[in-house]
């Protein structure tokens, strides 16, 4: 829970802000955690109204922050997806102001996207990326824009992610759940708070070493993994009935290209330089813990209190 990740984090200097732009599920949680450290935050969204839009940014709509209530920013957190024509939102509109900002540290959320079909082979941050899928060459331009910004830029690239209210537990509640069998496919994913807990020790490791900074980190758990077996032990945890089992050669010829897309790569993504160059340690290593902790805080949120 991401208590448990409070205790374990630096409160960053008395003069820190963070700036979030897109307080989604990912920008939220690190919100979240920066409020709880004393860390003073701002969230954008592209709607009034919202949770943490506490500014708005709606690129398409030319409706930017107000300069001045970024006045002091010392670190920025981008979790925008690129724009449906290419190009990055942020980059695009924002960059002449963020320059004008005290940034120490600016982290981009980017895929493991990028670095393509690779059969089932290991990849790490020297490995060239290679897309095979349009949004992950959009993924891709973004990162060198942000990478040739100037300014104190790390890219962090994300698998699935997963966490309470949206993960495998949901869709079996739901009836959703597809049991599905691929032989030789697996995926990557990561736990929403350790995309937090990375950015935060990133950002602390930033500081403390400014001259070691790599440009790019993977930000995935230990273990790939079937589909399947996650199915599998989100039912055992639930104590519910597995659904059919499909092959998806059987049913891949009805899948929309969406759904084929996702399953058209596999890959095995290496955290060798966040886990034991960095010393990150994952508060989810597997999916095992990840689900258990999505059970334990499901349960905390839907209990009633006592009458």
């Amino acid at each position: 829970m991401l208590s448990a990740l409070v205790k374990r984090c630096r409160p960053l200097p008395a003069h820190a802000r963070l700036l979030v732009l897109g307080g989604g599920y990912s920008g939220r949680c690190i919100a979240q955690l920066a409020r709880q450290l004393g860390t003073p935050v701002l969230c954008t969204r592209r709607v009034a109204g919202q949770p943490d839009a506490d500014l708005i940014f709606d690129s398409s709509n030319s409706r930017r922050p107000d300069p001045s209530a970024l006045q002091g920013i010392t670190h920025l957190l981008s979790t925008i997806p690129p724009q449906q024509q290419g190009g990055d939102p942020v980059i695009s509109t924002l960059l002449p102001l963020l320059k004008t900002l005290p940034l120490e540290w600016a982290g981009y959320l980017s895929t493991t996207g990028v670095y393509g079909n690779r059969n089932g082979g290991w990849v790490q941050e020297n490995d060239p990326p290679d897309p095979g899928l349009d949004r992950s060459r959009r993924r891709l331009q973004c990162e060198q824009a942000w990478l040739n910004s100037g300014l104190p830029v790390q890219i962090l690239r994300l698998p699935g992610i997963y966490g309470p209210g949206r993960s495998v537990l949901d869709s079996l509640r739901q009836g959703k759940a597809r049991l599905i069998n691929k032989p030789g496919q697996v995926f990557c994913r990561i736990h929403v708070e350790d995309i937090a807990g990375a950015c935060w020790h990133l950002i602390d490791h930033s500081n403390s070493t400014p001259n070691d900074r790599p440009s790019i980190v993977n930000v995935v758990d230990d273990e790939p993994t079937a589909p399947a077996d996650l199915v599998r032990h989100g039912a055992s945890l639930l104590g519910c009935a597995l659904p059919k089992e499909e092959h998806y050669d059987e049913i891949c010829s009805e899948m929309s290209p969406m759904g084929r897309s996702f399953w058209s790569e596999n890959r095995r993504v290496s955290n060798h330089l966040l886990c034991r160059d960095l010393n990150y340690s994952l508060l989810y290593p597997t999916f095992r813990e990840g689900l258990q902790d999505c059970l334990e805080q499901d349960r905390l949120h839907f209990s009633s209190p006592d009458p």
